[in-house]
C-alpha cells in the first residue's frame, strides 16, 4: 500500500512540474530581455501565432503601485481557452491560410516598428568606406601602368583590418609578414601572370606612399617609421627613438634614452609626444564596429511632490493581447485532432506570453523602484553618491529570488535625472568612512583614486602605498591591491610610468 501510495505522489509531482515548466521558463525568459529584445521577440510572435493581436498604440504605462504582483508567484493558469476549445469538434484547413494573412502584423504596425528604428538611427552617419576601398580611389592619381596598378591592387587586398601586410594564422599566436614569394605565387594563380619579387617589393612601396600613412607595414616600428617626415619637430631623434627605444618609451626610462641619445630630457619629452600622435592602427579608422543603441526600460522623473516616479518605456514595444473569438469562429465539426492540438498549444502560447509581459512590468518596476529608493542620494547628487548595494537586499525587500533581481537588471537601462545608466552600475560592495561611519561605494573610490591622481606632483608621482595612505586621510581603508587593480581598470599607468621627467630639473 505503501509503495502504490509513493507512487501516486511520484507521478502527481512530476506532472505538475511538467505543467508549470514551459509558461514559468517563459516568464524567466522574457524578464530577462531588454526592451529592444522584446520589441524583436513580439514582431516574430505576432507573425507567427494568431491568437495574438496589438491593443491601441501609448506611450509609456504607468509604474503600478505596490503589492498588486508577486512575481515568484506562480502565474494563473487561465482555462478559458480549453473550455473554448471542448466546444469545437472541427476545423477546416482552409483557416490556417486565413490565420497566416489576415492576423500577422498589419501593415501600419509594421511601418510602425520600422519607424522605430529609423528613428534610432537616423542620426547615425552612413557605413565609413573601407580601407581597401580609399586605397584604391587614390591609385587613380598615380601614373601607374595596367600591370602595376593589378599588382598593387592585389597587395592592398592582402592588408588587414589595422592596414598591416600580415597572415593571421589561427593556430599562431602572433601573426606574421606574408612574404614576397607568397604573394607572387598566389598573385599568379589567381590571375595567370607571374611577377617577379621585386614587382611585388614595388608595388608594396607603392603602397607606403598612400593615406593613411603607415599602411602595408610588418610590425610596429615599421608602422611608425612610415609615418616620420621632415614636417615632425625633432625627426631623427623620433625615428631612434622608434627603432631602438619603443621598451624605453612604454616604462618611462626616459635617462636611458637620454644615455644612449645624448639628448636631453626636455628634447625627448617633446620628441615621444611628437610619436604619441602617430598612429599604430592606421586602418582601424574604416573599421565600423557598428552603433549600440541604448532604449532605457524606464524612465525615472521627479514629481511635484518632491518623490521619484517610475515609468516603464513602452513605445518600443507593441502592446499585446490574447484574441479569443477564434474560439467561438472555428466551430466546423470535423476538425482534426492534430491541428486542434496545435491550436490549443498556439493560444496556450500566446497566454502565457501575455502574462509573462505583464510579470516582467511588474517585477522591473518593483525592482527599479527599490533600487531607487535605496540610491535617492545618486538621484539627489549624482554618481558620487552611489551607495554599497547587493543583489540579496533587493531581493529581500521585493520578496523575489536574489536570479529574479539579476534576470531583471540584466541588459537593462535606466533613464534618470542624472543621465543613463545600466541598472547593474547601482550594485556593488564597498567599504566604510572610519570617520563618518557611512558605506562607501567602490565606484566612489573609484572616482576618488581618479581625483588623487589628477592632483599628485607628476614630477614625484605617488605610489600605490601612498595612494592607500591619501584614502586614510579620508577615513576610507582599501587595500594596496585594490588600488592596483582599479587603477589598472581605469587604464592609470604606474607611478614610473606616469613621471614627467622634463620636471625633475
Amino acid at each position: 500500500m505503501s509503495g502504490m501510495n509513493l507512487g501516486m505522489g511520484l507521478h502527481q509531482k512530476q506532472t505538475m512540474g511538467m505543467h508549470l515548466a514551459p509558461r514559468m521558463i517563459q516568464s524567466m525568459e522574457v524578464l530577462q530581455l531588454s526592451v529592444m529584445q522584446l520589441q524583436e521577440k513580439l514582431t516574430t510572435e505576432l507573425q507567427e501565432n494568431p491568437f495574438l493581436e496589438v491593443r491601441e498604440k501609448h506611450a509609456t504605462h504607468e509604474a503600478p503601485a505596490d503589492g498588486e504582483f508577486n512575481a515568484d508567484a506562480p502565474l494563473k493558469h487561465d482555462n478559458t481557452g480549453d473550455i473554448e476549445f471542448a466546444r469545437m469538434d472541427e476545423i477546416n484547413r482552409d483557416w490556417g491560410d486565413h490565420f497566416n494573412e489576415e492576423h500577422r502584423p498589419s501593415r501600419s504596425l509594421r511601418d510602425e516598428l520600422g519607424d522605430k528604428k529609423l528613428e534610432a538611427m537616423q542620426n547615425v552617419a552612413d557605413a565609413p568606406q573601407s580601407l581597401q576601398e580609399h586605397l584604391t580611389e587614390q591609385l587613380g592619381i598615380l601614373d601607374l601602368t595596367p600591370e602595376q596598378y593589378e599588382l598593387v591592387e592585389f597587395v592592398i587586398s592582402h592588408l588587414d583590418e589595422n592596414g598591416y601586410l600580415l597572415h593571421h594564422d589561427p593556430e599562431r599566436r602572433t601573426p606574421r609578414p606574408i612574404p614576397f614569394d607568397e604573394l607572387a605565387v598566389s598573385f599568379e594563380t589567381m590571375t595567370g601572370r607571374a611577377v617577379t619579387l621585386a614587382a611585388v617589393e614595388e608595388a608594396l612601396h607603392i603602397v607606403h606612399k598612400l593615406e593613411p600613412a603607415g599602411v602595408g607595414a610588418r610590425d610596429t616600428k615599421e608602422c611608425l617609421l612610415l609615418q616620420v617626415d621632415d614636417d615632425i619637430e625633432h625627426a631623427d631623434l623620433v625615428a631612434a627613438i622608434i627603432q631602438h627605444h619603443l621598451e624605453d618609451v612604454a616604462h618611462n626610462r626616459l635617462p636611458a634614452i637620454q644615455r644612449r641619445t645624448g639628448a636631453d630630457i626636455e628634447t625627448i619629452q617633446e620628441a615621444i609626444d611628437e610619436l604619441k600622435r602617430l598612429d599604430p592602427r592606421p586602418g582601424a579608422r574604416f573599421v565600423s564596429e557598428g552603433t549600440q543603441f541604448v532604449v532605457p526600460d524606464a524612465v525615472v522623473t521627479w514629481d511635484d511632490g518632491g518623490e521619484f516616479a517610475i515609468k516603464l518605456t513602452k513605445d518600443w514595444t507593441p502592446n499585446v493581447r490574447v484574441n479569443s473569438r477564434f474560439a467561438d469562429q472555428l466551430k466546423d465539426k470535423t476538425v482534426d485532432p492534430k491541428v486542434r492540438e496545435e491550436l490549443i498549444k498556439k493560444y496556450r502560447m500566446a497566454n502565457w506570453l501575455v502574462e509573462a509581459i505583464e510579470q516582467r512590468r511588474n517585477t522591473l518596476t518593483k525592482v527599479i523602484r527599490e533600487i531607487m529608493s535605496y540610491q535617492r542620494g545618486f538621484l539627489e547628487k549624482g554618481p558620487d553618491h552611489i551607495q554599497p548595494l547587493k543583489m540579496e537586499q533587493i531581493a529581500e525587500k521585493v520578496g523575489v529570488h536574489v536570479t529574479t533581481v539579476s534576470r531583471a537588471v540584466d541588459d537593462k537601462w535606466v533613464e534618470t535625472p542624472r543621465g543613463v545608466f545600466p541598472l547593474r552600475r547601482f550594485f556593488g560592495g564597498g567599504t566604510k568612512n572610519a570617520q563618518t561611519g557611512e558605506d562607501v561605494a567602490w565606484e566612489t573610490i573609484k572616482q576618488k583614486l581618479q581625483e588623487i591622481i589628477s592632483a599628485e606632483d607628476k614630477a614625484k608621482p605617488l605610489s600605490d602605498e601612498e595612494i592607500v595612505d591619501k584614502f586614510k586621510a579620508f577615513g576610507l581603508t582599501v587595500a594596496r591591491r585594490t588600488v592596483t587593480k582599479y587603477r589598472e581598470a581605469m587604464n592609470i599607468p604606474s607611478s614610473r610610468q606616469r613621471k614627467d621627467w622634463a620636471r625633475t630639473g
